[in-house]
């Protein structure tokens, strides 16, 4: 079984988020073996990464970076994270409580630590804070672990 993991930004506008949608789906597509995808079920990519994998048949391995990590997320995105929470085969629950930058880098490296594969949509820039997308796939590639970067032509980050 591959394990495939994501890291990617939030935040994304309404085309963008259709692109990475149908690149993360087509990126799963390729999957011919059974597969457990993990996330931190963040809105934007870590949220369509989960759902495409529950779409393809995939197990949902979750990383929850604090006890207070949903009440930090936009309430918007409380519904999906609650779907996608109890959909989850596993939940892996990191020991901090509240959702700082550190607790979010902690949970992306024990996540990284769980997989054969990072998918990064990303889009090439530095991180805007630490524990963001770039500082993912820069620990990634220092453990060796093959990262993937997913950023369609036509995707703009706000």
């Amino acid at each position: 079984m591959i394990r495939l993991a994501i890291t990617g930004h939030r935040g994304l506008p309404g085309t963008t988020i259709q692109l990475v949608d149908e690149a993360l789906r087509d990126e799963l597509r390729d999957c011919s073996v059974p597969f457990v995808g993990l996330s931190c079920l963040a809105d934007g990519a870590d949220s369509l990464f989960a759902r495409a994998v529950l779409d393809h048949g995939g197990k949902l391995t979750v990383i929850v970076p604090a006890a207070h990590y949903r009440d930090e997320l936009p309430s918007e995105h409380h519904p999906v994270y609650d779907a996608l929470l109890r959909q989850a085969n596993d939940v892996v629950r990191m020991d901090h409580t509240d959702s700082t930058s550190q607790a979010h880098m902690d949970a992306s490296i024990a996540m990284i630590e769980r997989t054969d594969r990072l998918l990064a949509v990303w889009d090439g820039q530095p991180a805007r804070g630490y524990g963001g997308t770039a500082d993912i796939v820069r620990a990634a590639e220092e453990r060796n672990l093959p990262v993937t970067r997913i950023w369609p032509a036509g995707a703009k980050r706000d």
